[in-house]
């Protein structure tokens, strides 16, 4: 339920702090007085749309805040998974409004919309005139009676969307498969005359081309390459003045001075090692200056693969990897193509047995909406008995549609309020009095079986007096009796019923605010008075007396 409402800069209010009670929560004030004003904080807050509309004239930002004990509520796992923290028996919802973005936060964590929606169902039922024209709407019938048969059905309604989702797609699956398979012939062949095209390079490896390359290089080069290390060799191995025989001397005398002076054996064997692998280089330059051939056929061949690689890079993306990525792209949309006949049968036969499925469970679906029509019309007739409306009767239709996200049915409300009147939809009602009554009846049956702990009324008594105001208190007693009840009333036998009764007034200098007060027992009765007659004189005090004592 809830414990606290505070707002900051919000249109006329500057700043109200307001403690709630549990039982019924009475609004009433001046007329223009803003009463309204604490019921859209707390939906603006639970994610009701919002503008910079509402931020105070002259203030940077509003601030509303929205404070719930938790009662039967656990939203353990739901904070878990998105970091909020645990406060103990408290919710703390809070929304910071400024001219350029709206930020919402539980228990002081930044949080989406969806999260806050996804309590809200939990939390609060508002009801205020735009919800009453939603229950007016054929369109909400039906959401309305798989809410309240919500135990038994909603394991089943869960199983239909899943399926009436699959049915979607694989609609749109089967639409994809035919128009590939409706491919005219020559887009069919020449996507063939690409793959046989790459498939007739042989092509094995993404870097064929660079090693191809390389291989000519040397192929070009090979005359000057076998002058060149032909002489490299000649200098280092096949010349009395080659560096090598130089080497030789060179070493003989170095291994006389070691036998003079022994700290020189390290440096000759530096030596000896260097002179080991010049010899190793001579040999290697000689095998390859002698390896080195004229092969022109060898030339020609790797010129013509060269040229036969660089086209197909040309045409299939600018490199051999490109190539082989579109041959598998290729491959995959010409079998698609000649597996499309076969893959269209398959897909209908999926697509039917899914209808049939989803046809078998709309059916089950359908005979537990009728199950509970009945009972939950049985509810409302008795609830708008209560309310004054003797001869109501009230039925659910339920007609067979065809398949849609719901099902198979077309649910609708429909009233008589009057014996000589037949039957009609909910929406066609013609009082605004009935409508109201109609509507308290409706959320007075939801609120016994949904477990929200509080419930708002906007106004809901909007078009009743007399005999029948007396019965509206009495069935909003009864229902504060076991939920939070907080409403907004022109009716004084409503008010009277308050356990705290709340009133708001407005001042006016250079400017405009509103101002919230709970009422003891004396001021109660002034404002009983103020209500029921538009004075406090003694005569409207002695009523509201005797309104209080019931």
């Amino acid at each position: 339920m809830i414990k606290n409402i505070y707002v900051k800069d919000y249109i006329i209010a500057d700043e109200i702090s307001l403690d709630m009670t549990k039982g019924l929560n009475v609004i009433t004030g001046e007329t223009g007085a803003g009463k309204s004003i604490l019921i859209n904080a707390v939906d603006i807050v639970l994610g009701g749309k919002v503008s910079k509309d509402v931020i105070k004239k002259g203030k940077e930002k509003t601030v509303l805040e929205v404070t719930f004990l938790k009662g039967r509520n656990d939203f353990g796992e739901l904070f878990e998974e998105n970091g909020i923290d645990d406060i103990g028996d408290e919710i703390v919802i809070t929304k910071e409004i400024t001219p350029t973005s709206s930020k919402s936060k539980i228990n002081g964590t930044m949080v989406s919309l969806d999260i806050i929606k996804q309590m809200r169902e939990n939390l609060v039922d508002i009801h205020s005139q735009h919800q009453t024209y939603s229950l007016l709407q054929q369109k909400n019938h039906i959401t309305l009676l798989d809410a309240y048969a919500k135990s038994e059905i909603e394991e089943k309604l869960t199983e239909y969307k899943d399926l009436y989702a699959k049915y979607n797609h694989l609609k749109k699956v089967l639409e994809v498969i035919k128009a590939s398979y409706e491919k005219t012939e020559a887009e069919t062949d020449f996507i063939k005359f690409q793959i046989d095209e790459i498939e007739a390079a042989e092509i094995t490896d993404e870097n064929e081309d660079t090693n191809i390359k390389e291989e000519l290089s040397v192929l070009e080069n090979a005359e000057k390459l076998k002058e060149t290390t032909g002489k490299v060799y000649w200098s280092l191995s096949n010349d009395d003045e080659s560096i090598l025989n130089g080497l030789s001397k060179i070493k003989f005398e170095l291994s006389k001075a070691v036998g003079m002076d022994n700290s020189l054996k390290e440096t000759e064997q530096d030596f000896i090692t260097a002179e080991e692998l010049l010899k190793d280089i001579s040999y290697r330059l000689r095998d390859y200056s002698q390896s080195l051939n004229n092969d022109t056929e060898r030339l020609n061949s790797l010129q013509e693969r060269l040229f036969l690689l660089d086209k197909l890079k040309h045409k299939y993306g600018g490199s051999l990897s490109s190539v082989l990525e579109t041959y598998e792209k290729l491959t995959t949309q010409y079998k698609d193509i000649e597996n499309s006949s076969e893959n269209i049968e398959l897909t209908e036969k999926e697509i039917s047995e899914t209808l049939e499925k989803m046809k078998e469970v709309s059916a089950t679906i359908s005979q537990i909406r009728r199950k509970y029509a009945k009972e939950l019309s049985d509810l409302i007739v008795k609830k708008l008995q209560k309310l004054e409306l003797e001869k109501s009767r009230f039925e659910i239709s339920i007609e067979e549609c065809e398949l849609n996200e719901n099902g198979c049915d077309r649910v609708e409300f429909l009233i008589s309020t009057n014996v000589s009147e037949d039957l009609k939809p909910l929406a066609k009602t013609a009082s605004g009095g009935e409508i109201s009554r109609v509507m308290l009846a409706i959320k007075t049956v939801f609120a016994d079986t949904d477990g929200i702990e509080t419930i708002i009324f906007d106004e809901i008594d909007t078009g009743i007096s007399g005999k029948t105001s007396q019965s509206v208190a009495e069935e909003i007693d009864n229902l504060s009796e076991h939920m939070q009840v907080i409403i907004i009333t022109h009716q004084p036998i409503i008010a009277s019923k308050a356990d705290e009764y709340i009133y708001v007034s407005k001042t006016q200098s250079d400017t405009t605010t509103i101002n919230v007060s709970i009422l003891n027992e004396e001021e109660k009765v002034k404002a009983l008075a103020e209500l029921a007659s538009g004075s406090r004189d003694e005569t409207a005090v002695d009523f509201a007396k005797t309104l209080l004592k019931g």
